[in-house]
This record gives C-alpha cells, sequence and structure tokens, in this order.
C-alpha cells in the first residue's frame, strides 16, 4: 500500500485504477458505404446486430452496410399516410350522423344566444 500512497499526488491528476483482470467483449468493424462516395467504419459488439445502413459522419445521407465487397439490399416499409383528424371521425361516424349533430349542437348554441330557431 505504500506504493500506492495519496501523499504528494494531486486530486484528479492520476487514476489508481488498473487495466487488470478486465477482459473486453469480442468487437467487430462493419463499413458502410455512401453515395458520396466515402466509407464509414463502425465498430460493434460480436454479439449486437448491426443495422443495414447508417447516417453517413460525411454527409448526413443514408450508408448501406458492406458485406465483404457487396452492399446489403435495404427493403424499405411502405410508409403509412398519416391519418388527419377527419378520416379519423369519419372511421366512427357517418356524414349523415355529423350532419345530425352539428345541426342538434347549432341549435343548442341558437336558443342559448336567444335567436329564433329556424324549423
Amino acid at each position: 500500500m505504500a506504493d500506492r500512497s495519496l501523499r504528494g499526488m494531486r486530486l484528479g491528476g492520476q487514476s489508481l485504477q488498473t487495466e487488470e483482470g478486465v477482459v473486453f467483449s469480442p468487437r467487430l468493424t462493419h463499413t458502410y458505404h455512401c453515395p458520396c462516395g466515402k466509407d464509414t467504419d463502425m465498430v460493434f459488439s460480436a454479439e449486437a446486430e448491426a443495422p443495414d445502413t447508417w447516417e453517413c459522419k460525411y454527409c448526413s445521407m443514408e450508408a448501406t452496410r458492406m458485406v465483404g465487397s457487396e452492399p446489403v439490399i435495404v427493403e424499405h416499409a411502405e410508409s403509412k399516410t398519416p391519418r388527419s383528424h377527419w378520416d379519423m371521425l369519419l372511421e366512427r361516424r357517418t356524414r349523415a350522423e355529423l350532419e345530425e349533430l352539428l345541426e342538434e349542437r347549432l341549435t343548442y348554441l341558437r336558443a342559448r344566444r336567444g335567436q329564433k330557431v329556424n324549423a
């Protein structure tokens, strides 16, 4: 313990921790090729599944993982078109029901204001 004494050391100046007994997990390097012509090398754990695409660090475009000298074929799923509030409303009610509800609500609001109701 005498050789690891803190006497005369600056705090935070030097770590007393060693890498003795540390076992690093196995790693794999995957290369991603970008349409801009640059390659990006990424290191992943050997147990992890590497993604087929990665953002290029040079141009931010989508780079494709290379297996040997061939790129991986990426299948893009069809993206769902976003539904509007109107679309979701029409899933729950018919147009006739909506028109009836609108008329009921307008009648109620007109009666609250004291306006004459058209019948």
